[in-house]
């Protein structure tokens, strides 16, 4: 591919742990082979279209301040968008990711009408197909922006509005169709303001009816037109809203459960949304496996001292590799993958940082695998955590859980006079070989 976008950066290949060079892989070997699969097949890594092509920059209190030679607000949008998806294929081949994902007011720009919007969106979907076909790129997800536009505002699917609903039903219902076009693997929802302020102006109940509702007609049409990858459900605790419905991944089962729907969404678990949640990444897909709804995660992280959603790219391989280690015990990834839904720091201006910013992510998760299956492979957390509740497969423990009556637990107390204590939870113990294996693990 010859394109101007990036003309001093090169293929990035990996070149092992002891390169000096900065655009190069140290951890992330595409076809090493770890537990059976390929570093590739395990990590599928994606880029973000919205921070990497679409952002430029911008916050709450200044202009954007990267230099972005495929975004310009003058001239036929169209024009721009394809010169941006230009861009957007040149970096993903350079890079050697296997996947990307969008909003679809990232690969094409709104009209004027409904009808317009979704005539561009065909045109960049046909666009984004040559590109795939082309560089075998292929979608790990799409999704439709339901946030930004003022008419968002109170919401999509709760919104108080029902012609705001059936307009986000409408946006869902093409971007969703321009997904299967293009082989996308899953479909996210991401309930930006699918939330509220308030109790003072808001029927929770039937705003959370109204999320069901919605999700229940996505499943309904992804049926229909013979989708065959999961709808994905984005935790959120807030932010932009002061409560969102989508909290936690406990709070994405329970709503799921409530409305039937666990057979046909999981989730998509954001590492920073975990943070703000009060969670670890490694609990929410822990959590998420426990109850069979793991879909696919966005790997960035936040900031232990600021409470909002920074999205920075990964650079801690023990917080990662605890995730990994779940993701791992949990079977890996099978539809999902991993995409980094993280942005540049607004001073790190010049184009080459976005290769640097990925390959940093890319050999954190990469290092962060190759941890998390030795961990997993030499079984040392797993046969203490065993050995910990082996209690519990003896007659005696099966007998507790399933066939003795509370009274009857009571009055074996009372007989016994017994004064059980637990043993001790090694968690020192255990973090230490944790931080062993980060040291020494390759």
């Amino acid at each position: 591919m010859t394109n101007p976008f990036f003309p001093t950066v090169d293929t990035i290949r990996f070149e092992g742990s002891d390169s000096t060079n900065s655009l190069a892989f140290r951890w992330y070997d595409a076809d090493r082979v770890i537990g059976g699969k390929s570093m590739a097949e395990h990590l599928r890594f994606a880029v973000s279209y919205w921070h990497s092509f679409c952002w430029d920059g911008f916050d709450i209190f200044g202009q954007g301040t990267l230099h972005r030679p495929w975004v310009n607000a003058a001239g036929d949008p169209m024009v721009h968008a394809r010169t941006k998806m230009a861009a957007a294929f040149e970096f993903f081949q350079k890079l050697g990711v296997p996947y990307y994902c969008f909003h679809d007011i990232d690969i094409a720009p709104a009209g004027a009408t409904f009808a317009e919007s979704c005539r561009n969106l065909d045109a960049m979907v046909d666009e984004a197909a040559r590109w795939q076909e082309e560089t075998g790129v292929g979608l790990l997800w799409g999704t439709a922006n339901l946030f930004s536009n003022p008419r968002f505002g109170a919401g999509a699917a709760t919104s108080p509005d029902p012609e705001i609903f059936a307009y986000a039903a409408a946006q869902i219902c093409h971007c969703l169709e321009a997904t299967n076009r293009l082989g996308g693997a899953n479909y996210v929802m991401w309930g930006g303001r699918e939330g509220y302020e308030t109790l003072l102006n808001t029927d929770l109940k039937r705003e959370l009816d109204q999320l069901g509702r919605m999700l229940t007609l996505v499943v309904e049409h992804k049926h229909a037109i013979g989708f065959d990858g999961p709808i994905l459900l984005e935790p959120k605790p807030f932010e932009p809203t002061k409560h969102q419905y989508d909290f936690d991944v406990a709070a994405c089962d329970a709503f799921l459960q409530r409305y039937e729907l666990t057979a046909d969404v999981k989730v998509n678990i954001e590492v920073n949304h975990a943070t703000l949640a009060g969670h670890d990444f490694a609990h929410e897909v822990a959590a998420a496996a426990a109850s069979g709804i793991l879909g696919s995660v966005d790997a960035n992280a936040g900031d232990d001292r600021l409470g909002w959603d920074v999205d920075r790219f990964p650079v801690s391989v023990e917080q990662m590799t605890l995730g990994m280690y779940e993701i791992l015990r949990a079977g890996g990834l099978t539809t999902g993958g991993l995409n980094f839904d993280a942005k540049l720091r607004r001073q790190s201006s010049a184009v080459d940082d976005l290769f640097h910013a990925h390959i940093g992510g890319m050999d954190t998760m990469a290092r962060a695998l190759i941890v998390a299956h030795a961990l997993l492979d030499d079984g040392v957390l797993e046969e203490f955590t065993a050995e910990r509740y082996a209690g519990w497969e003896t007659e005696r423990g099966q007998q507790v859980l399933g066939s003795l009556s509370l009274q009857q637990l009571h009055a074996e107390q009372l007989a016994a006079d017994a004064n059980p204590m637990f043993a001790s939870g090694r968690q020192e113990k255990l973090e230490n070989t944790v931080a062993r294996y980060v040291q020494t693990a390759s």
